[in-house]
């Protein structure tokens, strides 16, 4: 098992990955229960068409992909709000425009290579000494937006309209988690890659509310099964040499059956 993390690219993926993968599961909690759960896809996605660009041009993929995908984020966030385009629809619309267009610009810059393939099912070799640095930066400002605002997140995350009565600034809470939820997706697409970074969101909330039910316990337990989920996924990839993302969301799944089993056999 030491072998593992005898390698410096290891460690930064773990480094970040476990980071990353905390941030998108405490996320994701507010975000599923929103019904807001699919805009992990709808970024990621966005995200590629994005990095397909930097790549065709030799620019530097953080600094084409995070603006755009923080952008993309508060546009879903306006649609979603000020428009007769409901939320899961305004999705669907950036989300497979982005893509053709990714797949679009790959096609005219010489089809699938390496840079390509590990963008979409994501890559350990991907990971740099600057995500590290802004993995870490990001972790703490979930951790801090949780613990600061948490009473505030829990009335915009269970009754908007009733929040906003009591005097919340919900569209300022709102643009932070879309920030937040952006900056996650653009640093954890890196390993998991663009087709499976949007289970980071949705899985660790759901299995966990199979067991708990209070909010707190679903944001405890979210983050904590995201993190081992992650960390078996790497020990899987590892041993058995599969891509890091698809043994990342293996891992989830498990959980998810053994969480459900749990909750059946809790309930008779």
């Amino acid at each position: 098992m030491g072998g593992i993390f005898s390698h410096t690219f290891i460690l930064r993926a773990v480094f970040c990955g476990t980071l990353v993968s905390l941030c998108a599961a405490l996320l994701g909690v507010s975000l599923v229960l929103k019904r807001y759960s699919m805009i992990g896809d709808g970024l990621s996605h966005v995200g590629f068409g994005a990095l397909s660009v930097a790549i065709a041009f030799n620019a530097a993929p953080l600094l084409i992909s995070t603006p755009v995908v923080i952008a993309a984020a508060f546009l879903l966030l306006q649609i979603s709000e000020n428009s007769k385009i409901r939320g899961d629809a305004a999705i669907a619309l950036i989300s497979t425009s982005s893509l053709a267009a990714g797949v679009i610009v790959t096609s005219l810059a010489g089809g699938m290579n390496t840079d390509v393939d590990s963008l979409m099912f994501g890559s350990v070799l991907a990971m740099s000494q600057a995500d590290v640095y802004i993995s870490a930066a990001l972790a703490i400002m979930v951790i801090v937006v949780f613990v600061v605002f948490y009473n505030r997140l829990f009335a915009v995350t269970l009754d908007e309209s009733f929040a906003k009565a009591a005097g919340v600034n919900t569209d300022r809470l709102n643009a932070l988690i879309a920030f937040l939820t952006a900056i996650t997706i653009v640093i954890g697409m890196r390993i998991m890659g663009t087709l499976l970074i949007s289970s980071l969101i949705i899985f660790p909330a759901l299995t966990s509310m199979r067991v708990f039910k209070s909010f707190k316990k679903v944001v405890i337990s979210s983050g904590a099964v995201s993190v081992i989920c992650f960390a078996l996924g790497m020990i899987f990839s590892f041993i058995f040499e599969i891509p890091a993302g698809a043994s990342v969301v293996a891992a989830n799944l498990i959980m998810f059956v053994l969480f459900w089993a749990v909750s059946n056999i809790c309930r008779n």
